[in-house]
Order: C-alpha cells, then sequence, then structure tokens
C-alpha cells in the first residue's frame, strides 16, 4: 500500500469514528450543574433547585423518551423551566416527543413554559374568538403553566418569583414581596440589548437575580480550541458567525445581572445540512440557590 492510499484510509477510518460518535453523542443526554450566587439569599432558599430542559426540537431521547425521562426523575428539584423550542417549526403538528416527557416525569408541582421561535404562538384566532393553540393546551392538560407575567412560589415560607423576561420590561417594577427575581426567556440578552433596555424610558429593567433561557444550542456545531462556530443572533456582528464564545453558553454575569443559557437537546437547520449537534452533547440543568 502506498503513502497516498494509507492517508486516505486513515482519513477514512477517522471520518467513520467521528460520524459514529456524532450518532451516539447526540442521542445522549447529560446533567449539568450550576450554582447560583444570589446575594443575601434567605437561608430557607439555600440549595433551592431550578432544572432547565430546553431547545428539544422534537427529538427523542430512547424509545418514549426513556432516556430523558429516567435523567430527569434522578434529578432533585424545586421547579421545571421550559424554556422554548420544542417543535421543529410553528406548523409542526409532532407533540408527541414533548408530550410523552411530560407524561413520564414525576415532579410536576410547579412547571413553567415559554414559548421559543420555532413553537407556535401560545395564542390563535378562531371563529373570532381567541384561544389558546392546540400545543399549549396539550401542555396545560400534563400540569404546565404558560408563563404569562409572574408566578411566586411559597419555598420554607420565603417567596420565589419568575417572571416572563419579555412581559416584565413592558410593566413597571411594582413592589417586590418575593426575596429572588428570576426571569425566563428563550432568547439570551446580549448586553447591548441590555444596555438599551435600562436606558429606554418606557421600558422597566428589574433587580433580576437571574436571567434563563436557551435558543443558542451552544453554538450546535463546535470544533476543538475553538467553540461555537455559529450562533443564530441578529444583535451580533455577522449575526452570530463567531460569535463571543463566553456568551454562548452557562453563566455570566454583566453589569450585576447573571444570566444562564442552556445548550440544550435538540438541533435545528439554521445552517442547512448541518441539523444535528458536533462535539456538543445534549444538556438539562441544574441551577441551584446558594448565598452569596
Amino acid at each position: 500500500m502506498n503513502k497516498l492510499k494509507r492517508v486516505l484510509l486513515f482519513i477514512v477510518i477517522v471520518f467513520m469514528i467521528l460520524v459514529i460518535y456524532t450518532i451516539w453523542d447526540n442521542n445522549r443526554v447529560i446533567i449539568v450543574e450550576e450554582d447560583i450566587l444570589v446575594e443575601d439569599l434567605p437561608v430557607e432558599l439555600e440549595g433551592f433547585k431550578i432544572l432547565q430542559v430546553t431547545d428539544l426540537h422534537e427529538k427523542e431521547f430512547g424509545k418514549n423518551q426513556k432516556e430523558l425521562i429516567n435523567k430527569i426523575n434522578s434529578v432533585r428539584y424545586d421547579v421545571l423551566s421550559l424554556t422554548g423550542d420544542y417543535l421543529k417549526s410553528q406548523e409542526s403538528e409532532n407533540y408527541s416527543a414533548a408530550y410523552k416527557i411530560l407524561d413520564g416525569i414525576r415532579n410536576k408541582e410547579h412547571v413553567l413554559y415559554v414559548p421559543g421561535n420555532t413553537d407556535p404562538a401560545p395564542y390563535v384566532i378562531k371563529n373570532k374568538t381567541i384561544v389558546r393553540n392546540p400545543f399549549l393546551l396539550g401542555l396545560e392538560k400534563r400540569g404546565v403553566k404558560l408563563l404569562e407575567s409572574d408566578y411566586t412560589i411559597n419555598h420554607n415560607g420565603v417567596a420565589v418569583q419568575f417572571v416572563n423576561f419579555e412581559e416584565s420590561i413592558l410593566e413597571k417594577d411594582e413592589e417586590n414581596n418575593s426575596s429572588v427575581l428570576i426571569a425566563l426567556n428563550h432568547y439570551p440578552i446580549v448586553d447591548t440589548r441590555l444596555d438599551q433596555i435600562r436606558e429606554n424610558p418606557n421600558q422597566h429593567f428589574r433587580n433580576y437575580d437571574l436571567i434563563m433561557a436557551g435558543h443558542y444550542h451552544g453554538g450546535q456545531i463546535r470544533l476543538p480550541f475553538v467553540g461555537a462556530l455559529f450562533v443564530p443572533e441578529a444583535w451580533y456582528e455577522r449575526s452570530g458567525l463567531f460569535p463571543p464564545q463566553n456568551r454562548v453558553k452557562g453563566l455570566w454575569e454583566y453589569k450585576n445581572t447573571k444570566q444562564y443559557v442552556s445548550a440544550g437537546l435538540g438541533s435545528s437547520n439554521a445552517i442547512p445540512l448541518l441539523d444535528f449537534r458536533f462535539l456538543n452533547t445534549p444538556e438539562i440543568n441544574v441551577l441551584t440557590l446558594k448565598k452569596k
């Protein structure tokens, strides 16, 4: 075998290994944990846990979502946050991937949902009447609460308030009787937009202890020593091509506002022919409140 044939054989073997690994990696789920430090956190809220499950995009993890359900049921959490993009498109009627998860998990005491850009709008007009869309009705039947404005959880006698970020900035910051304020949003809030909201007299930036989001998929396609090649973000230069790597996923802080972005579970075809994740294992996220 000459040198050229050996090189070609080596390339083929490496390619096959990468293909096999990518298929395996796209069909497993890891649990990513993060401590969220909160100033003056009451002792009653020490260890309060939020489980985030986001950006499913109709992905199936085992028969009837068994693998994903087992991961979720292995976690002790106080609230489950669903931050959007459970369907492939707003026109999709393939609700089963999301519904199977909710049918299988045990802890549904507090399940909060904000829609993503590939989910249908919460309300539709039917016979000249505004009604909830069929997907949302199915979620609510399974114990999910659409987070339209705010939702308060009384935990050990202390209040934790969850708000829909986009709705909350349109309302005046009325007296907040909760000890912790957490905002859910599908889209991460980039630094530039945070500044614009603060400067806009018609919007009201509140004293959020944490903002939670998804949407980016952790970059979806990641390369060693480089990280994410692209995130769907119009606020960035080049529309998200070669984004700032410290803003792609995980926890960051900007002007005393903490934000956590999950890499999520599924994939999309934002980049044609690349509807899969590469070196980017699907994840669910456990955020634990700790006193700073």
